[in-house]
């Protein structure tokens, strides 16, 4: 338990760099899936899944309410929304009830998660206070999907996606810049670019993948998997861009993964990002780019 906030937390925790002053509310530990082989966040044995127990859960918001000013939650871990409908209500009107001050809560989301969930289920939710899911698509072609063991397809994650939409809850979503490797580099940016078409996201973000701890899951099924170079990276993120026609999506790049940092509005501001990636990509020397000892991985 951290000693100013009256949480219990089974390091390692992770959050989106969006939510760095929101309260972190495990009401799970660890991901459901944990079968993706580029991802390594929750492996550790004391992160295997488990849902918390929904009284110290409603326990620990009452003494947060009591203890804290908050104005926004996160709730943690991997994928809180895989928990019932049910369930995920209790909290968000527990959180309504001893802290009335937030306005907003946010969760991570696997596509699966909503699989049995109904509009109406996610409506509900929004109208408790649940106003934004975090996707991590990673990329929107199929064979990539399939290489990193993902458990989800283009079709799961747009249907995923348009239900969140629908619902009112805010989506951001996340692609991997450089998960296609070098032999899929191409499609993976076309067809995460035609996902994104198509879903048409409020946010969107793009890391550049990396392997802390070793690539030995990922080439378990991704033999050929060689990672791309700075220059590839910069050309792959100009075709992602190149290819999407988004009519009102914020645009991240800024993630300590990335080493150039585009920030913007899409469509309004794609000629301006394609240019700054046409500038690091032909005079790299002159742009302000991250260097290694900058990325924090």
């Amino acid at each position: 338990m951290h000693p100013a906030i009256p949480v219990s937390y089974i390091e390692p925790v992770f959050r989106p760099p969006s939510e760095a002053h929101s309260l972190i509310l495990p009401v799970t530990n660890g991901c459901s899936w944990n079968k993706c082989t580029f991802c390594d966040m929750y492996t550790a044995p004391q992160k295997k899944f488990r849902a918390r127990d929904e009284a110290q859960v409603l326990d620990e918001i009452r003494r947060c309410g009591e203890q804290l000013i908050v104005n926004r939650v996160f709730l943690a871990d991997g994928d809180a929304l895989v928990l019932p409908t049910r369930r995920l209500l209790t909290i968000l009107q527990a959180i309504s009830e001893h802290m009335p001050q937030v306005n907003r809560v946010s969760s991570y989301c696997l596509p699966r998660n909503l699989r049995r969930k109904s509009v109406a289920e996610l409506k509900e939710l929004a109208d408790a206070g649940l106003k934004m899911a975090y996707v991590g698509a990673e990329s929107g072609d199929d064979e990539v999907l399939a290489r990193i063991h993902k458990g989800e397809t283009y079709a799961s994650t747009l249907d995923a996606l348009q239900k969140l939409g629908e619902a009112g809850i805010k989506r951001s979503v996340m692609i991997l810049n450089g998960m296609g490797g070098q032999v899929l580099s191409e499609q993976h940016a076309r067809n995460s670019a035609r996902l994104m078409n198509e879903a048409q996201p409020e946010f969107l973000s793009t890391l550049v993948v990396s392997f802390p701890l070793g690539d030995v899951r990922l080439r378990e099924q991704f033999a050929d998997f060689e990672p791309l170079t700075q220059a590839q990276l910069f050309r792959e993120v100009e075709l992602l861009l190149a290819t999407l026609e988004l009519n009102d999506t914020v645009f991240r790049s800024d993630h300590a993964s990335n080493y150039l940092v585009l920030k913007g509005t899409l469509g309004a501001d794609k000629a301006r990002l394609l240019a700054q990636v046409r500038a690091a990509i032909e005079h790299p020397d002159q742009a302000r780019l991250r260097q290694e000892w900058q990325r924090g991985l």
